[in-house]
C-alpha cells in the first residue's frame, strides 16, 4: 500500500472516530477533513474546494431559500394543516403521514427536492401538534430516500441505467424499480412507524425552527395569559354590535384588550381596529370586566369555552419587548404614547420584578426593565426591531409575513419542482433559479434568505465532498474494488449481488452515495456478472439499490444533511434509527432479487 493510501485511510479513520464520538461538530469534522487532504496533497486546491460548487451543495442551499420564501408566504402552514387533518394529533399517524408523503414525492423528483418541499410543512405540522421535530424530520429524510428506491428519477439509479447503457444493454425503465421499491417502501415504512420512532430523540434543538416551537408555550406559561382571558358573547341588541373594535373602545369602556374574535366557529387572532363586531360573534379578551358592566354593554361571560382559544395564527404571533433602560417612555403608559395604535399590536401582560401584571395595563407607567408581552402580525413585530425605546427578545420566527404573495410562491415552487421532475434543467440550477425567483418576486429578502440557509449543511457538504475525489485519484476506490472481486470467488449469483449491494451501502457512508459509488460499482458490478452466471442489470440493480441505502451517517444522503440541523440530530441519532432500516431494506432487496429478478 502506497504512502497516498495510508494517508487518506488515516485521514478517513480520523473522520469516523470524529463523527461517531460526538466531540467535534460535524461541519467542523467535515473542515478538518478538507484541509487535511489540501495539505497532504491528496487533492489539488481546486479539488478541495470543488465541494462548495458541488450541485448537492447548490441544490440544498437553493432549497432551504425556496423553503423559506413557501414559509414566509404560508404556503408551508397550509401543507402542514393538510397533513395535521390527516394524522391528527397522533405522533403515530404523524410519521406515517410524514414517510408515506415524502415517498411518494420522491417518485416524481429529486429526493432533495421532495424534502425540501416537505420539510417546513413537517416542522409546522411539529409546531401545530407539540411533537417534536426530531421526531419526524428523521422519517421525512428516510422516507424520501425509500420512495427514491422505487424510481428511475434518483441520481443513482439514473447513474447506473446510463451505465448499462454504456455497456451496450438494455437501460432500466421507469417502472422498472416499482416491483422490488414498493416492497421496500412498505417494509421501511412499518419499521419506521411501530419501532423505528421509539428510537428517535425526543429533542428540541437549537435554532429558529426549533425555538419558535416552543416559543408561544413558553410565553403563554410564563405569563400566566390564560388565567386571565376571557370569552365574551355578544348578545343580540349588544350596544358593541355594529361598531368596529377601534369605535367601541374596548380599552376604554370596559378596560380589556381584544386578543381574538370568532364568528362561525372561525377564530382571527389579533383582530384589526377596524374589524366590525356583529351579533352572535365570540370575543376573547385580556381581563374580565364585572357583571354589571357586561350586562350594560349587552356581552355575555362564557363560563364553557365555545371555540379553542388561540392566540396566533398563521400571520399573527406573540413576541416579547423589553424596555431600553433610556427610553422615552419611561414614565409614560401605554395610552399616554398611543401603543395600539403606534405599532398596531395588543400588549397582554407585562413582565415586572419577577411577576406578571395583567390589571389596567393601558394606565400602568412603564418603567425601565419591563417586559412586554405582546400580539399582533408578524410583520408588525419585525418593526419593533428598528424601535429604540423597545428591544424585541423574542419573535416567532416560523411565522407567515407576506400572505399575499402565497400564490405567487406557490407558482414559483411549481414551476422549479416541475422543471427538476422532468429534468429540462438539472436539479441544482432549477432549485437555484426558484430561489433567485423568490428573492426577486419579493416572496422574502435577501436577509431573511441569508438566514434561512442551515449552513452547518452546506460546510458538512462541502467538507466531505473532496474525500470521494481522493478515493478515486488515490487508486483506493480501485483496490477496494478489487478486494471485492477477489472475495466473490466461489460466489454465486445471489451472493454476488448482496457482496456487491454490502460494498456500495458501505463506501456509500464515506463517499456519499448518489453519485461516486455507483460511477465506482457499476462498471464493476458488469464485469463480473458473467463469471459468476448473474443477469448483469441484475447486478447493476443491486449497486443501484446499494446506493440509496443511506440510512447510517447524517453525510449519506443529502437529506440526511438537510435534516439534521432542524431535528438537532447527532451521529448516533442516525447510525441508531438507520442501522436496523438498513437492514430490513437490504433483506428485501435481496428477496427481491431472488424472486423477481431471478437470481439465484
Amino acid at each position: 500500500m502506497t504512502s497516498a493510501l495510508v494517508l487518506l485511510a488515516l485521514i478517513i479513520l480520523a473522520l469516523a472516530l470524529l463523527m461517531v464520538s460526538g466531540r467535534v461538530r460535524p461541519d467542523l469534522a467535515a473542515l478538518l477533513t478538507l484541509i487535511a487532504l489540501g495539505l497532504t496533497g491528496l487533492v489539488t486546491p481546486a479539488q478541495a474546494y470543488s465541494g462548495f460548487s458541488a450541485t448537492a451543495t447548490i441544490t440544498i442551499l437553493a432549497v432551504f431559500i425556496i423553503s423559506e420564501g413557501l414559509q414566509q408566504t404560508g404556503i408551508t402552514l397550509a401543507l402542514g394543516r393538510l397533513l395535521l387533518r390527516v394524522s391528527g394529533d397522533s405522533e403515530q399517524r404523524a410519521v406515517l403521514i410524514t414517510v408515506l408523503a415524502a415517498a411518494a414525492l420522491s417518485l416524481f423528483m429529486n429526493n432533495i427536492a421532495a424534502a425540501g418541499v416537505l420539510l417546513p410543512a413537517v416542522i409546522s405540522l411539529s409546531r401545530q401538534t407539540r411533537i417534536p421535530p426530531s421526531r419526524l424530520l428523521m422519517p421525512l429524510a428516510f422516507g424520501t430516500i425509500l420512495g427514491g428506491m422505487a424510481t428511475l428519477l434518483t441520481t443513482a439509479n439514473i447513474i447506473v441505467g446510463g451505465a448499462l447503457r454504456e455497456a451496450g444493454l438494455e437501460p432500466f425503465g421507469l417502472l422498472d424499480f416499482l416491483p422490488i421499491g414498493v416492497p421496500i417502501v412498505a417494509a421501511g415504512t412499518l419499521y419506521l412507524v411501530f419501532a423505528g420512532r421509539h428510537l428517535l430523540p425526543r429533542r428540541y434543538p437549537a435554532g429558529q425552527s426549533a425555538r419558535s416551537i416552543q416559543l408561544r408555550r413558553e410565553l403563554e406559561q410564563t405569563y400566566g395569559v390564560g388565567s386571565t382571558l376571557c370569552e365574551m358573547e355578544v348578545r343580540r341588541g349588544s350596544a358593541m354590535a355594529g361598531l368596529t373594535l377601534r369605535e367601541g373602545g374596548w380599552a376604554r369602556q370596559l378596560g380589556v384588550t381584544v386578543v381574538g374574535l370568532s364568528r362561525h366557529q372561525h377564530v382571527i387572532a389579533a383582530p384589526s381596529r377596524d374589524e366590525r363586531v356583529a351579533e352572535g360573534d365570540i370575543v376573547f379578551a385580556q381581563g374580565c370586566p364585572p357583571a354589571e358592566v357586561l350586562n350594560e354593554y349587552g356581552l355575555a361571560l362564557l363560563s364553557e369555552p365555545a371555540t379553542p382559544l388561540r392566540l396566533t395564527d398563521e400571520a399573527t404571533v406573540l413576541g416579547e419587548l423589553l424596555v431600553s433602560p433610556r427610553a422615552q417612555v419611561i414614565g409614560k403608559s401605554l395610552r399616554d404614547i398611543h401603543f395600539r395604535e403606534k405599532y398596531e399590536v395588543n400588549v397582554i401582560a407585562i413582565w415586572r420584578r419577577g411577576e406578571a401584571v395583567h390589571r389596567d395595563l393601558p394606565n400602568l407607567p412603564l418603567r425601565a426593565g419591563d417586559a412586554l408581552l405582546v400580539q399582533g402580525a408578524a410583520a408588525r413585530l419585525r418593526l419593533l426591531r428598528e424601535e429604540r425605546d423597545f428591544v424585541l427578545l423574542e419573535e416567532d420566527a416560523e411565522a407567515v409575513l407576506r400572505p399575499a404573495k402565497s400564490r405567487l410562491a406557490g407558482v414559483i415552487a411549481f414551476i422549479t419542482l416541475g422543471i427538476a421532475a422532468t429534468g429540462v434543467l438539472p436539479v441544482s440550477l432549477a432549485a437555484l433559479s426558484g430561489a433567485a425567483l423568490m428573492l426577486v418576486t419579493g416572496c422574502l429578502t435577501m436577509d431573511d434568505a441569508y438566514r434561512a440557509v442551515e449552513w452547518k449543511a452546506v460546510f458538512l457538504i462541502a467538507g466531505i465532498w473532496p474525500l470521494g475525489i481522493a478515493m478515486t485519484t488515490s487508486g483506493m476506490a480501485e483496490r477496494v474494488s478489487g478486494w471485492l472481486l477477489h472475495a466473490l470467488g466461489g460466489v454465486g449469483p445471489l451472493g454476488a449481488a448482496g457482496v456487491m449491494m454490502l460494498a456500495a451501502t458501505v463506501l456509500n457512508q464515506l463517499m456519499g452515495g448518489q453519485t461516486a459509488v455507483p460511477i465506482v460499482l457499476a462498471p464493476i458490478a458488469l464485469a463480473i456478472a458473467p463469471s459468476v452466471g448473474a443477469d448483469p442489470r441484475a447486478m447493476a440493480m443491486a449497486v443501484a439499490l446499494g446506493s440509496s441505502l443511506a440510512f447510517l451517517t447524517p453525510i449519506g444522503h443529502p437529506v440526511n444533511t438537510l435534516v439534521m440541523g432542524s431535528g438537532g440530530y447527532t451521529v448516533r441519532d442516525y447510525l441508531r434509527v438507520g442501522a436496523p432500516l438498513t437492514l430490513i431494506v437490504f433483506g428485501v432487496a435481496m428477496l427481491g432479487l431472488y424472486f423477481i429478478w431471478a437470481l439465484r
